[in-house]
């Protein structure tokens, strides 16, 4: 009796604290651009460690832009590739095409790593700030394509809301596997979850791929300061400290003009070394909404794998079982329907039900393995 009420409790909370994440997901409006004359210029910040397969593909679809040329200067900082990254950046900047595009020099650069913390991706975000001319940093990942209105997009966001930090869409997009799939089906729970809780006024979540915020409020705040002694989380700790300074100047662009494309893991070894680098700093979260969340999420999918052993034995009556099974189901359905449609990727959702039996095995796994797995990050090896 008293573990069927547990049971029940922490799947009721799960769907309270879901159902809110997709009832503010209806919340936050669709951002509308009115054609605005482009006004403020930008420093995109883009870190790279042995991206030479996808920086063509990132530095094609930064020329195709449709933001004026003198009003964005690109930042790429070498964080010790080992491949031919710097080569290719150097190739593709000496074509006819692209100097006619950035015909200024110092439109772009590429600049080197300055290591001073245990996280290069900070110390590579930091060390370019400094260079920047502009009091908006953008940034963004190597292995991302940015649309053609990005820009113009985040720009007419600052001249409409006035914001001093803009958090903005990224999506999944890789060939059709049902490996791609459940990946994708995930990252749109948490592209989900994170305009969610701009809904319900509790932002708590981010991508640095997708990412813009004014200069000075990065150096007020002290940049990265507190939490370079973990190797990754430049997004999320920084909008915590954005959020304790001012969470009103926080702005959630739920454009289409306005999602980054980024590539999902390309097999299981790499997802699983990503998502131990993702739980690698929730412990250090001060946000106590995203740590209810996360406490709230690994419950949740704890009891549904205990689900199997409960039935075994009867500990928890079939009929129970069900009823909470098709309750989470259909709370998480509903989030994924709302995330898909917005990033147009509805046919996915063929493969929700089977991805939501595997998905609570999958996480449980990683949370237990980050306990004690070190995770390797572009060649290099983070502890905990």
């Amino acid at each position: 009796m008293i573990l069927s009420t547990i049971v029940i409790a922490v799947i009721l909370i799960y769907f309270i604290l879901i159902g809110s994440l997709t009832y503010g997901f209806d919340k936050v409006e669709s951002f509308k651009l009115q054609d605005l004359k482009p006004f403020t210029k930008f420093s995109i910040i883009i870190p790279f460690r042995n991206e030479a397969d996808n920086l063509p593909e990132l530095l094609k679809s930064i020329s195709n832009l449709n933001y004026p040329k003198s009003h964005f200067e690109i930042i790429l900082v070498n964080d010790a590739s080992e491949d031919q990254s710097v080569a290719v950046i150097e190739k593709i900047m000496a074509t006819k095409s692209f100097k006619k595009d950035f015909s200024r020099s110092d439109n772009i650069q590429i600049t080197h790593n300055n290591r001073i913390t245990n996280s290069p991706k900070k110390d590579a975000i930091t060390s370019a700030v400094s260079l920047s001319k502009f009091n908006w940093i953008v940034t963004t990942d190597a292995d991302c394509k940015l649309p053609k209105y990005w820009l113009d997009a985040i720009d007419e966001c600052i001249q409409v809301k006035q914001p001093n930090c803009i958090v903005a869409p990224v999506k999944y997009k890789g060939e059709n596997s049902f490996f791609n799939r459940f990946q994708i089906l995930d990252f749109l729970s948490l592209q989900g979850a994170t305009i969610g809780g701009f809904g319900i006024k509790k932002p708590f979540m981010c991508n640095g791929a997708n990412l813009a915020y004014k200069k000075s409020a990065f150096i007020a705040l002290n940049g990265f300061d507190g939490n370079t002694d973990i190797a990754s989380g430049d997004d999320l700790f920084l909008l915590e400290k954005l959020i304790k300074q001012d969470a009103k100047s926080i702005q959630y662009l739920k454009s289409n003009k306005a999602i980054v494309n980024t590539k999902p893991a390309e097999n299981l070894k790499a997802l699983i070394e990503q998502r131990l680098r993702w739980a690698s700093k929730t412990s250090s979260y001060n946000n106590r909404f995203a740590k209810l969340v996360g406490i709230t999420v690994l419950l949740a999918n704890f009891v549904c794998l205990a689900f199997i052993p409960f039935a075994i034995f009867g500990l928890v009556s079939f009929k129970t079982i069900i009823s909470l099974l098709v309750i989470k189901l259909g709370i998480d359905f509903l989030l994924l329907f709302k995330a898909s449609r917005f990033f147009k990727q509805e046919t996915l959702l063929l493969s929700y039900l089977f991805s939501s039996f595997i998905y609570p095995i999958f996480s449980i796994y990683i949370a237990v393995l980050s306990f004690y797995k070190p995770f390797n990050w572009k060649g290099r090896t983070f502890k905990k």
